[in-house]
């Protein structure tokens, strides 16, 4: 038998026992109230880095990966969006876009431009702008990226969204820098824009990039929506832009849609600082462009990327739209080469150079500028490459990194205005080739040999 002092003792002491929880959860409810409380913003999310494409109906597009998204930084939202003055501004050669630099600058941007010696520099229209967030995930380094507003409409639309992307996309906000170019042909830039006065009421989602700027579109009206039509895309123009306003030695120029594979800038800039180029220091390395099925996953590394290409699930870039694109890189031999280490080295020189060749490389900040008279489609990137080359310029392909574009593309039916940009460009470059061959007194593939055929350009 319990004497009654020992079922006292007992009972005093559950008694405390439960007290003390008590006393302990209320605590822990109170400084949860309180951190609520003080919290920038109660619904932070944080998604897994680079998901898996979800499962969806048999024959629907997936989305790709997803880079990790929050609505606010740790230090609170972005206070510093994107700035625009239409008072200031340069002018091109022709003053036919006016350019504004730095509109919004990367919390970080200088802080990682004097710690890594390249820049990716990136172009973009508006609506193809949420490409960057997985891009700016994926690189760590400076990115200088340079936006084509085309009117008024789009200059609203590009403040609401710069602010959304930055706000949800740490990797955006601090590694990011935005320039813009706006047209000439558009004066109405100077009044506001009359828009739907939901515009900056719409609820965007920030593990959706591309649905929430489609949203944005939306509120465009018809006539601005058709700008292509009538107003060539200088993408010339974009690329010196964005290429201009980096900081570094080194310049990675792609466009917005080129994502770069995991740890490219990391391992990009410890191979630059140790590399000797053998040519008087003229060296672009190529790297490598797929194209990947939606359905899959991001490759991780080159071996994933070289497997898929062997289930036809990843190719070239551009192999079955326009064949010479990319063909002189020679991906047969890069696959060979078996990934032994993770170590960026030099696979193979481009030994069958063609005119046509237009791959995205990385090379001293001393490379020739893009050819701004080539305006729209049709000898815009080519042309650039093609001066690199007679300027003595050593392509050399890397590996075992490389770069990605969604979607497995195919060739289809261009719009007449392509064609009408092709043809002017076409006329450019008679001229274009002569002035080359005065500046370098060369011309190796024999372009100013009128027996010599050239492929026409069909470019995409």
């Amino acid at each position: 038998m319990v004497s009654w002092s020992a079922r006292v003792c007992g009972c005093r002491f559950w008694s405390l026992s439960i007290l003390g929880v008590v006393l302990v959860t209320c605590c822990n409810v109170l400084l949860t109230i309180r951190m609520l409380q003080n919290s920038p913003d109660c619904e932070t999310r944080v998604l897994p880095a680079m998901l898996a494409p979800p499962p969806g109906p048999p024959g629907a597009k997936p989305r790709p990966s997803v880079p990790p998204v929050s609505n606010a930084s740790e230090d609170g939202p972005v206070k510093e969006e994107f700035s625009v003055n239409l008072q200031l501004g340069r002018w091109d050669a022709r003053r036919l876009y006016k350019m504004f630099d730095w509109t919004s600058v990367g919390a970080k941007y200088v802080e990682l431009s004097q710690r890594f010696c390249v820049c990716l520099a990136t172009q973009s229209s508006l609506d193809r702008l949420f490409s960057l967030a997985q891009v700016a995930h994926q690189w760590a380094g400076p990115i200088s990226v340079a936006l084509f507003i085309a009117s008024p409409d789009e200059l609203k639309i590009a403040k609401v969204y710069v602010k959304f992307i930055r706000n949800c996309y740490p990797t955006v906000r601090d590694r990011v820098s935005f320039h813009v170019a706006i047209p000439k042909e558009h004066p109405s830039f100077t009044s506001e824009a009359r828009m739907s006065a939901g515009l900056e009421n719409e609820k965007l989602d920030c593990s959706k990039p591309e649905a929430s700027l489609r949203l944005l579109m939306r509120h465009r009206r018809p006539e601005a929506a058709r700008w292509r039509v009538k107003l060539p895309y200088p993408q010339n123009h974009m690329r010196n832009l964005a290429r201009r306003n980096c900081q570094t030695g080194h310049v990675f120029v792609t466009d917005v849609d080129i994502v770069p594979s995991g740890q490219l800038a990391e391992k990009l800039d410890a191979f630059l600082r140790k590399q000797r180029c053998s040519v008087d220091g003229h060296c672009a390395f190529v790297i490598p462009t797929y194209e990947l099925d939606e359905r899959v996953r991001f490759p991780q590394n080159k071996s994933e990327l070289v497997r898929l290409a062997k289930k036809g699930l990843a190719r070239p870039f551009h192999q079955k739209v326009f064949i010479y694109n990319q063909f002189a890189t020679n991906f047969t031999k890069w696959q060979m080469e078996p990934e032994i280490n993770q170590e960026v080295h030099v696979s193979h020189n481009v030994t069958n150079f063609e005119f046509l060749y237009e791959p995205f490389y990385v090379a001293p900040d001393t490379v020739p500028a893009h050819d701004e008279r080539f305006i729209g489609y049709g000898y815009t990137r080519n042309t650039q490459v093609y001066e690199t080359f007679v300027a003595g310029f050593q392509f050399r392909v890397l590996s075992p990194i490389f770069t990605v574009h969604w979607g497995l593309q195919n060739k289809k039916s261009r719009p007449g205005w392509r064609e009408r940009q092709n043809s002017l460009n076409r006329r450019n470059f008679e001229i274009f080739k002569r002035e080359v061959f005065a500046r370098y007194q060369k011309d190796p593939l024999r372009m100013l040999n009128p027996r010599v055929k050239h492929t026409p350009i069909n470019t995409p």
